[in-house]
């Protein structure tokens, strides 16, 4: 009797010792794979500012990112601590940088995949767009921090995050809402010079922000799939009901040059009145930028709008 069990026994023993190993290793799938993690990061690289926003949102600094100092000035929050190692640039970061870092887990999108193998001999690599052709947005970013918070052991924060965004989101609705504030179409642009804007679309992550507000999109046609398209100013005449929020920073000088330009001031959101300037925020992040701008927006709509920039 005893031989005829001893396989059993013998493979009872090598599952138990094993038990740890098992408990403690995930894997996750991806866009080119999988990753998979015996523990959670300690040291963690990011090629692309959503990932950057996403890692700090659940209250880990990345040891190492792509255009560390773009950061600070195009996407502000969540601010970054000091420390961080710049790798090179989003579009080209440099692998003996990122190795030299020793990281235990990187986090890049499509744009590297001619990388991605590279990369894999660095460390565990999870590829994940949030802005690529068919992807929505919203749910790839909200994907992206909640897969990183299993990674990391931090799924309350995930969770928490969410949650904050959504209530946000209900919050400046009711303040537009008992101001009277929601039925005029809103026209989100960026300016590139003084002839012509990237104005977002109802494809983008900003209609996100429009319609947990209660705000139409005045520009009613899809953009690519960075959710804009770029139009000059007389694009913007049908739409002469609308409300123009101009999201910063602004071309030099350009309240000047716009103050006497007959593609601006023609314009009848400029007559009426209905520029509305919203400090920096970053059209092609994470969660966050959900929350700066429904935040921005609500306040700048709510203290009145102008007749040009500012």
């Amino acid at each position: 009797m005893f031989t005829e069990h001893r396989p059993v026994h013998l493979v009872m023993a090598l599952l138990l010792s094993l038990a740890p190993m098992l408990a403690g290793a995930a894997t996750w799938q991806h866009e080119y794979g999988t990753v998979s993690l015996d523990e959670p990061p300690a040291r963690v690289v990011t090629l692309n500012w959503a990932a950057t926003e996403a890692l700090l949102l659940l209250g880990v600094t990345p040891i190492g990112m792509a255009d560390r100092d773009g950061y600070s000035v195009w996407v502000k929050e969540p601010e970054l601590p000091e420390g961080v190692h710049n790798i090179g640039t989003r579009v080209a970061p440099s692998l003996e940088a990122i190795a030299e870092l020793k990281p235990d887990l990187i986090v890049t999108s499509a744009e590297m995949a001619p990388a991605a193998e590279l990369l894999e001999r660095i460390a565990p690599t999870y590829v994940i767009s949030v802005y690529r052709e068919g992807s929505r947005p919203r749910e790839k970013s909200r994907e992206m921090l909640v897969t990183l918070g299993q990674m990391l052991g931090r799924e309350d924060r995930a969770d928490a995050v969410i949650a904050d965004i959504e209530e946000t989101l209900a919050i400046q609705r009711q303040r537009l809402e008992t101001a009277d504030l929601s039925d005029r179409p809103v026209a989100l642009v960026n300016f590139l010079d003084d002839r012509h804007v990237r104005i977002y679309a109802p494809n983008g992550l900003y209609q996100t922000v429009l319609d947990g507000l209660g705000l139409s999109n005045a520009w009613p046609r899809k953009g690519n799939f960075w959710g804009f398209s770029v139009v000059g100013l007389e694009a913007l005449a049908p739409y002469g009901n609308s409300r123009i929020v101009v999201i910063s920073p602004l071309p030099p000088g350009l309240a000047d040059t716009l103050a006497i330009s007959p593609f601006w001031t023609y314009l009848p959101p400029v007559k009426q009145q209905q520029i509305y300037p919203v400090d920096t925020t970053w059209p092609f992040g994470g969660l966050f930028q959900i929350k700066r701008l429904a935040v921005q927006l609500t306040d700048s709509l709510l203290a009145g709008g102008h007749d040009n920039v500012r």
